[in-house]
């Protein structure tokens, strides 16, 4: 299967490089923001999140770990969707940005949670849903649980199991420090103190959501962009994704000096002209 993922690639970028001078507003950044709303729900916290009307079907932007809807990729996905008259949703998880809550308190079961709170309650009609890092591996949470509302997956630097894999890499000394200490300070560069601190509780509950060891009854339309010079998550990940789901409509994108946040130019235009193919591929299906 992976060779034939590859070679899928190829035709893909081959689609994207046409487009890339038909679209010149991937590039511009948002000039009129949609208005920040609140989700108010029966016992958990207040959910923040930015949402266009507009036809379907619509997309989602799940943000990664310790990250917010504000961010480069989200608000270019916003003003694409605009362009187009799609809509479009984006929100923080509990704990982050501007929801409600300590991100401390939270954990992966929660914040899937989250994710089919939107599904169900704040968008209408079928999704392509667009993960980043953490939001990645929710994102095959979700479409594993509403079927019925995925239309298309598009993973960016898809971190599926990566919580649970990285601890179990670790030497058994320093599980042992783990246990003992209650806590780990995983190391990151995309903060100043150079690390996140995972309890031991957050890491065990994320065990129950590790879904690259079977097949996963995904069946629409996959697209997976991931840069080799990823030092946090790597590229194999996405490749272990590919062979995983079931669905035959599968890509792996690789962006040769790409790192882990796809955060250049040139990587976001290539998120949102593979998001635009799919629109078009799912509109002439439809």
């Amino acid at each position: 299967m992976a060779s034939t993922v590859l070679r899928n690639c190829s035709k893909v970028l081959k689609i994207n490089v046409r487009k890339f001078t038909r679209l010149p507003h991937a590039s511009t950044g948002v000039r009129h923001k949609s208005t920040i709303q609140y989700a108010t729900r029966p016992d958990l916290p207040k959910l923040a999140y930015r949402k266009l009307k507009g036809k379907s079907p619509g997309v989602v932007f799940l943000p990664g770990f310790a990250s917010h809807m504000g961010g480069q990729k989200a608000e270019a996905l916003e003003e694409f969707c605009k362009s187009l008259g799609h809509s479009y949703l984006r929100f923080d998880y509990s704990g982050c940005g501007s929801s409600e809550g300590e991100m401390g308190n939270y954990n992966m079961g929660a914040w899937k949670k989250d994710v089919l709170y939107v599904l169900d309650e704040l968008v209408e009609g079928p999704q392509i849903l667009v993960g980043s890092s953490m939001g990645g591996w929710l994102m095959l949470l979700a479409a594993l649980a509403r079927p019925e509302k995925t239309v298309a997956l598009v993973g960016i630097s898809t971190a599926a199991d990566h919580f649970v894999t990285a601890y179990n890499a670790l030497p058994i000394e320093t599980k042992k420090e783990i246990e003992e200490q209650g806590f780990w300070k995983f190391p990151t560069k995309h903060n100043q103190e150079g690390f996140y601190t995972l309890s031991r509780d957050f890491l065990k509950e994320a065990e129950n959501h590790c879904i690259l060891q079977s097949p996963m009854p995904v069946s629409c339309p996959v697209r997976l962009i991931h840069g080799l010079k990823d030092t946090d998550v790597p590229w194999h990940v996405s490749m272990q994704v590919a062979e995983r789901v079931l669905s035959n409509d599968v890509d792996v994108i690789f962006r040769k000096h790409g790192l882990h946040r796809m955060s250049d130019k040139d990587d976001i235009k290539l998120v949102v002209y593979t998001i635009d193919d799919l629109i078009d591929k799912l509109t002439t299906l439809g």
